[in-house]
């Protein structure tokens, strides 16, 4: 069974490379071009003015000072420059790196234990800002749901992203409930987590783990002290850095000659928020062909120009995704050399 399974996983890991780059070729091949050519797409982003470039320039720059905030609330004593590093290369990483999300989580858990910071500190950030992340992540469909209905539109996707939304909070809010309402439940549910890691281990013949429920019952305890002494920084840079990606979108929208009047701000971010949340399974790196395909058909729907639209997604996919993967690749070349001056900085 262990060596099917060795044999199994580079398979399952060529399929979904294929898949994936399967799914990118039709979006960009055969099904965007059929909402906009992309001779008309280049003749809206070509003819953008000088201000409008620089709108956009500054908007991207803006959104990427968000990325560290919430890393620095989450961890006493990290430094903003160091917080930007973490950030700017785990984030490449869950871009480029086959694992999505994994291997940025394992990049800022290495990088952070590198830097001196203790296992425990490390292990409750990593979940206390992945966790808000997804609430924010769920929570704006919901009120963009709840704002286009009091504007009296509708949207039959959006409604369906909600309920799925509201789904998505109810197992978030129970999962958090099991753990953290009791150290008892806590101890419980790291020993039943335990059990069954030993036996998965040892089909595998693996050493066994020990000690699972000890650690849940004290990383509720410091996750708990963590949220209650520091939940306002954590909630606001986490709410601010989502909204600093939507406001790329909104400036990109305006640039490329969206109006108002053809999208406003709460069907942009119903669009937005709907697209982000049915994207987050990750069928492509960092959702690459279908966040482009999906937020310029809803737009479209919403009374953009198709060529406006997808100049403005396009705009907007390239200034969130493209400086974050030069930035990682640069920053991640020299992090290493950082560690004395953090260890020496944080006593």
């Amino acid at each position: 069974m262990h060596e099917a399974a060795r044999r199994g996983s580079p398979r399952r890991r060529v399929a979904g490379a294929a898949l994936a780059v399967l799914v990118i070729a039709v979006v960009f091949a055969e099904l965007l071009p059929r909402i906009a050519g992309y001779g008309d797409v280049w003749g809206v982003i070509t003819g953008l003015s000088t201000l409008e470039l620089a709108g956009l320039g500054i908007i991207t720059a803006i959104n990427l000072a968000t990325f560290a905030p919430p890393w620095m609330a989450a961890i006493p004593g990290l430094s903003y420059w160091h917080a930007t590093v973490l950030t700017q290369v785990s984030t490449a990483l869950s871009i480029a790196v086959p694992g999505g999300d994994a291997a940025g989580i394992a990049a800022s858990y290495g990088m952070l234990r590198r830097w001196g910071f203790g296992r425990g500190t490390v292990a409750v950030a990593v979940v206390v800002t992945g966790v808000g992340n997804q609430l924010v992540n769920v929570l704006l469909p919901l009120v963009a749901l709840a704002l286009l209905v009091m504007s009296g539109g509708s949207s039959p996707l959006l409604l369906t992203a909600g309920l799925i939304g509201i789904a998505a909070i109810l197992g978030l809010t129970l999962a958090i409930v099991l753990v953290l309402r009791g150290e008892r439940q806590a101890f419980a549910v790291g020993e039943r987590a335990e059990w069954l890691a030993n036996h998965v281990l040892a089909l595998v013949h693996r050493p066994a783990r020990e000690g699972w429920g000890d650690g849940l019952v004290r990383f509720r305890r410091e996750t708990i002290a963590l949220v209650l002494r520091r939940w306002p920084a954590l909630t606001a840079s986490l709410v601010i850095g989502h909204l600093t990606v939507f406001g790329v979108l909104m400036v990109a929208l305006r640039s490329t000659g969206v109006g108002g009047d053809d999208v406003g701000w709460v069907e942009a971010l119903a669009a937005w928020g709907l697209i982000r949340l049915l994207s987050a399974v990750p069928v492509t790196p960092a959702g690459v062909g279908i966040v482009e395909l999906g937020l310029s058909s809803a737009l479209v729907g919403f009374g953009a120009h198709n060529a406006q639209a997808v100049a403005a997604v396009l705009l907007y996919r390239a200034l969130t995704v493209l400086p974050t993967l030069i930035l990682g690749a640069l920053l991640g070349l020299t992090w290493r050399r950082q560690r004395v001056v953090l260890e020496s900085g944080s006593g």
